[in-house]
């Protein structure tokens, strides 16, 4: 089956992870931007940053027919240097147009601090100046319930957010009704340690019917599987669950979300 993954950092992926995931299916593909695992100094350090998102990942994708998309922004985990923040914000207009980038993401909270919420809001004000879609990024374990509810809250209480045009990753048990209750998209992120394992993920879908629900790997530099959404389709078919269901999940969701970006140029498979 062709799938989707929405969400996953292949700066940090050897080149036959593109081959292994070709394989197993996947025809395109979205990174966003995410924390190097070190704080970066500059907003030079970004701007090369932005140009690997932008060109040398999309080259690297095509060799194995996969669409490469991106997102752009400063990590919640870098918000702290808040004079930095600030100047990759302004930086990041000189990329909105290359043809590869959908929208402003990663970006939410992770400790829930007073300065990630002041850079979370100068975002999406940036996304609402350019018309950008959003892409969010929910805390880890202890601090998720409270950083989403905090995210939602913000997001909604800016008039110009239109929830259709947000997705709210990394959503779980304890989250993910209230992120689909109040009009959002919602990304489940199949991890092999935290986060959610496909079998979980699978009774999150049973429950919600799949309705504005994503699924991903987020495969990046720590214990992650990039294969992780082919685990999930296994698991929906050992459950019998219909094939029409999985393909809205792993395939028609993200076309249908992506394509609210004018610059989702996806070309689907004769």
């Amino acid at each position: 089956m062709d799938y989707i993954d929405p969400h996953i950092h292949m700066v940090s992926r050897t080149t036959d992870d593109y081959a292994t995931l070709a394989r197993m299916g996947c025809v395109a593909m979205s990174e966003p931007a995410f924390w190097a695992g070190y704080d970066r100094g500059s907003v030079d350090g970004f701007r090369d940053y932005f140009r690997q998102l932008t060109d040398t990942e999309p080259k690297r994708a095509a060799q194995y027919g996969i669409q490469h998309f991106t997102w752009l922004c400063i990590n919640a985990k870098e918000a702290e240097n808040v004079a930095l923040s600030r100047e990759v914000i302004a930086m990041i207009p000189e990329f909105l147009d290359c043809p590869n980038v959908l929208g402003i993401g990663e970006i939410g909270l992770n400790k829930n601090t007073p300065n990630e919420a002041t850079i979370f809001l100068e975002h999406v004000d940036l996304a609402m100046k350019f018309e950008q879609l959003i892409l969010i990024h929910t805390p880890h374990l202890e601090d998720k319930y409270q950083g989403t509810r905090m995210i939602l809250d913000m997001l909604c209480g800016d008039s110009r957010v239109t929830p259709d045009r947000v997705l709210v990753d990394h959503v779980e048990e304890h989250t993910i009704r209230e992120v689909l209750d109040r009009g959002f998209w919602a990304g489940m992120t199949l991890y092999p340690v935290t986060k959610c394992t496909p079998e979980r993920a699978v009774d999150m879908i049973e429950q919600t019917g799949g309705e504005r629900l994503l699924a991903n790997s987020a495969g990046d530099w720590g214990p992650s599987k990039p294969t992780a959404v082919p685990d999930l389709i296994f698991e929906m078919r050992r459950r019998g669950l219909p094939e029409s269901l999985i393909r809205k999940v792993v395939y028609d969701n993200p076309i249908e979300f992506f394509s609210k970006s004018k610059q989702f140029t996806f070309q689907r498979r004769a």
